[in-house]
């Protein structure tokens, strides 16, 4: 039995299955103090029987270097008593079992790279909801660099009816996250993107900078697919929008042409959870 953490910043979602395409069990518990919402997982999978192997997707900032003392941490993550957090460690002592770690955005894109087919195929996922944040998968790996992709980070070129907002990033202002998350979208509208009108220029807005994030990673990373999830995503007719606006930022320059795709997650919500399975399974493996 493989067991399985994403690790949200409001939720953990845990599951327990042979494969990850058969998911024998899954829990919700509240994302509270880490003491408190590690041990509450652990019991959990000891009461699922035990596992022989977890993965974990994370938010982050997260350390992912297997040569540094601080693989599997959280780092400086703005969230209350995280920073500095040793989950990957207090499971693998815990349970006693090999860990697979990675962000929760790029076990989303192992997991949607999987669900394309898989094979040498590039994509990114993007996660638009209380944050933004991305992962890449190229020949079939997730990509690590220095660190892990902050895609959230990077600095749009600003709308023409959005110039006045400072954005809502502590440390960037008016980057990505800034000026197109979930939080950011409320403190200048007083309300969430599904809930303004249709014709409300909001929408436009937001499809603008997150248009431009795709048009960003298929000229600089020469992906194939977009695929975008989270919480503001799944405003009606929001995601096609992005797509088409896409498409006019490229005005047909970049080799790939229509290959190029900005789409909804072939598992819907499951792709976070689904892609803590593959970690687990390569952790098994290892």
């Amino acid at each position: 039995m493989l067991g399985a953490i994403e690790a949200g910043g409001t939720k953990f979602v845990l599951a327990v299955g042979e494969t990850p395409d058969a998911l024998a069990a899954r829990h919700v518990i509240p994302t509270r103090a880490p003491s408190e919402t590690l041990a509450e997982a652990a019991a959990w999978f000891a009461a699922q029987g035990g596992v022989e192997a977890l993965g974990i997707g994370s938010f982050g900032p997260v350390e992912l270097d297997r040569a540094s003392d601080r693989w599997g941490f959280i780092t400086n993550t703005p969230k209350p008593g995280w920073a500095d957090c040793d989950i990957a460690g207090f499971f693998a002592k815990g349970l006693g079992v090999p860990v697979g770690f990675d962000t929760d955005v790029n076990a989303a894109a192992l997991a949607e790279h999987r669900a394309a087919g898989g094979g040498a195929g590039s994509l990114a996922y993007l996660t638009i909801g209380t944050g933004i944040g991305g992962g890449v998968v190229l020949g079939g790996e997730a990509v690590h660099g220095i660190a892990h992709p902050e895609i959230g980070h990077i600095y749009p070129r600003r709308h023409p009816q959005d110039t006045e907002f400072a954005g809502i990033c502590p440390h960037h202002g008016d980057c990505l996250e800034g000026l197109a998350s979930g939080p950011a979208i409320f403190a200048r509208w007083g309300k969430s993107l599904s809930d303004l009108p249709a014709d409300h220029p909001a929408h436009a807005i937001i499809a603008e900078y997150v248009a431009q994030a795709c048009h960003t990673l298929f000229a600089s990373v020469a992906v194939e697919q977009v695929v975008i999830g989270g919480g503001v995503a799944s405003t009606p007719g929001l995601v096609e929008r992005i797509a088409e606006r896409a498409r006019a930022l490229d005005a047909g320059y970049l080799p790939g042409g229509a290959r190029h795709r900005v789409i909804r997650p072939r598992l819907g919500g499951d792709a976070g959870i689904v892609g803590a399975m593959l970690l687990a399974q390569g952790a098994a493996g290892a």
